[in-house]
């Protein structure tokens, strides 16, 4: 028993007293730091600019169906049922257009081009949008879908200037 005491040193279980306060990096401590924002955020929704719904209920597409105005350009057709306070729209892309990487490709291209004739025209008629594609679009260009919309936009809602 000897022996073994020979090897170890005693060490006290118990922990020493801290004298000082931990220190934390500068960094740490400020809690405006540059990249915080001055202000918290305002509460409550932000005033609505060129907001576009969507279309999702059945009586809308059943009203859609039976009293739409249609009007076919380029590779799609444009159904319009005025009223409402908002502008929605709704996109039919089916399968044939193409897998459903095209047929995103496609919607979203869609989209932007209804955001961008809110903003450029003045807003598009209040109301509800049905734009159906078919496989065609996945060859025109961005611009060609967008000028197609825009006119099929404008013969259905009566406005021939758009």
């Amino acid at each position: 028993m000897a022996e073994e005491a020979k090897g170890e040193a005693h060490v006290s279980a118990e922990q020493p007293e801290t004298s000082e306060a931990a220190r934390l990096p500068v960094p740490d401590v400020d809690p405006s730091r540059p990249g915080d924002p001055p202000n918290p955020a305002p509460e409550g929704p932000r005033a609505p600019f060129g907001l576009i719904g969507r279309v999702g209920d059945r009586a809308t597409f059943e009203a859609l169906r039976r009293d739409g105005r249609r009007a076919r350009r380029g590779p799609m057709t444009v159904v319009y049922l005025p009223g409402g306070d908002d502008v929605r729209v709704a996109y039919a892309i089916g399968r044939k257009v193409g897998p459903a990487v095209v047929r995103n490709r496609v919607r979203r291209r869609l989209r932007e081009a209804v955001r961008e004739l809110d903003r450029t025209t003045g807003g598009l008629a209040r109301g509800a949008y049905l734009v159906t594609v078919r496989p065609e679009a996945t060859e025109c260009t961005y611009r060609e879908l967008r000028d197609d919309l825009g006119r099929a936009c404008a013969a259905v809602s009566g406005e021939a200037g758009r």
